[in-house]
């Protein structure tokens, strides 16, 4: 198997995962104030966890939007693993168009993704990926991954009014029973949930508009799966998305 890891603004997904199966999924904590011996320890323990050993692990992979721990958390990687893993960025053969003012400047959790999207659904394709930041992302049915739209993520969102109002309360993101609220926690988390859901519905009518045609949706990313389910448009939640993806870059970049 290979070690796939995704590091994003708020989680490191680690996971471990061949062409047959994803063995494990695991999510720690980003932490730029963490040494690249305390990811090791970290790692050392997901792979204790799940029984694999170092020998079980043939190579790995990173994807990061972070770039301050680009090089710790490679050191570490390669301390747990005895090989210095793949970086996913614009050295690396991804074998996809980028159709971009700057291809370079697209990040690699989103390169990731398309390219996972790709192999599995056919064009044209929205993908959305729900994290600390909202993507959404848009690959043409020639297969070229001609842009997208990044908004603050639902949480991000949350804590922004939570932060910024004297009387509203912290809340649990649980899904609603109904639309209008009848009290203060009712009103904010219907409008966090819904307001997020017809906020993905209008821009996938747009995007759609742009295309000239209907896509296929594919979401993931954390809270994609407790948002999309209240959307009108029908969309794939796809948990391994970028697993796959990263799975897929280094396959390709292995036989280079």
């Amino acid at each position: 198997m290979i070690l796939a890891v995704d590091m994003g603004n708020s989680n490191i997904v680690v996971g471990g995962l061949d062409d047959q199966s994803t063995y494990f999924e695991e999510r720690i904590t980003t932490d730029d104030r963490k040494t690249s011996l305390e990811y090791a320890i970290m790692l050392k323990n997901i792979l204790e966890i799940h029984k694999v050993k170092r020998s079980d692990i043939e190579g790995s992979i990173i994807s990061s939007v972070v770039p301050p721990l680009n090089a710790p958390l490679s050191s570490a990687v390669k301390k747990i693993t005895g090989k210095r893993p793949f970086l996913v960025g614009s050295g690396m053969k991804t074998g996809l168009n980028i159709k971009m003012d700057n291809p370079k400047a697209v990040g690699g959790d989103r390169i990731v993704a398309a390219v996972a999207a790709i192999a599995k659904y056919e064009g044209p394709i929205i993908i959305i990926d729900m994290g600390t930041a909202t993507t959404m992302d848009v690959v043409d049915k020639a297969g070229s991954y001609i842009g997208g739209v990044i908004l603050p993520g639902v949480k991000v969102s949350l804590n922004s009014l939570v932060s910024n109002t004297a009387q509203l309360p912290r809340i649990n993101l649980d899904v609603p029973k109904r639309t209008i609220g009848k009290n203060t926690i009712e009103c904010m988390r219907n409008g966090i949930m819904y307001g997020n859901a017809a906020m993905l519905d209008g821009l996938i009518d747009r995007m759609e508009a742009e295309l000239g045609e209907p896509a296929t949706l594919v979401a993931t990313g954390g809270m994609s799966r407790f948002i999309t389910p209240l959307c009108t448009h029908k969309i794939i939640y796809d948990a391994d998305l970028l697993l796959r993806g990263l799975l897929i870059l280094y396959r390709q970049n292995m036989t280079e």
